[in-house]
């Protein structure tokens, strides 16, 4: 890659990371980024996952308080979404360069949809409440749609914490502040277990792969900084406009 290349994909990654921060949504930006500068889709997909993969540590660390004496449920989810990333991992790997190239406007176009119901489901979930008895409810058949929204996030990753916060609104009865801390923490293991499977199956441009983790962990401390002056639900919005807005490009071109 060009320098040029590299400040590009850079400024994308402190973008995309200050956006996770603020609002998620961030692969919307970096994803596209890397297929504009000559990567092939895959290794553009690859290259992102582990390129993001340290945001999701902050998220998770920064969460955990919310989980505090629930560790059982936190090992069975967690398992599930590792195993999940790595089954999303090898299928990406599986599809062929060509396949996936068709179902790019398709999976950049479900993500910004996932964002548009972020809103909805918070709500739906604060509404919903905390029941009585949540916590003697088995855990293991929760772990097989927690293993699906997983496979999803292995294979594309855009819009999985969304798809998980729905996956555990659906099938838990706790509040939506725990919701959110077993959403990034999962999200993590997600990331973390394609990212090291990638390391070891996959074409990763490393060059690419260096300068973006610097600048998304710089984003997320940027979007830490000015999360009082942004308001994340019109931020979404923007994201989600400028997914539509290239998936409707890679639709037509």
């Amino acid at each position: 890659m060009t320098e040029v290349e590299l400040i590009v994909v850079g400024l994308a990654a402190i973008l995309g990371g200050a956006v996770n921060a603020l609002a998620g949504g961030g692969t919307l930006i970096t994803f596209p980024m890397l297929i504009a500068v000559g990567i092939p889709t895959v290794a553009a997909n690859v290259t992102n996952t582990v390129a993001l993969c340290p945001g999701y540590l902050g998220g998770a660390l920064a969460e955990l308080k919310g989980l505090s004496g629930d560790k059982r449920r936190l090992y069975v989810f967690g398992l599930a979404g590792a195993i999940g990333g790595v089954v999303g991992g090898i299928l990406l790997l599986n599809t062929g360069e060509e396949t996936f190239r068709v179902l790019v406007p398709y999976l950049i176009l479900l993500a910004s949809g996932l964002l548009v119901i972020e809103d909805p489901i918070h709500r739906w979930q604060e509404r919903r409440g905390c029941r009585n008895g949540a916590q003697q409810e088995h855990e293991i058949w929760k772990a097989f749609p927690v293993f699906l929204a997983s496979v999803y996030g292995g294979y594309f990753g855009g819009g999985l914490s969304v798809i998980v916060l729905a996956v555990l609104a659906l099938v838990s009865q706790e509040s939506l502040t725990r919701l959110n801390a077993s959403k990034q923490v999962i999200a993590l293991c997600v990331n973390v277990a394609a990212a090291v499977f990638f390391i070891f199956r996959a074409e990763i441009v490393w060059t690419a792969t260096a300068v973006m983790a610097v600048g998304a962990l710089a984003g997320g401390a940027i979007g830490g900084l000015v999360a009082d002056w942004v308001r994340p639900s019109v931020l979404r919005g923007i994201v989600v406009v400028f997914g539509v807005t290239i998936s409707i490009f890679y639709f037509v071109r």
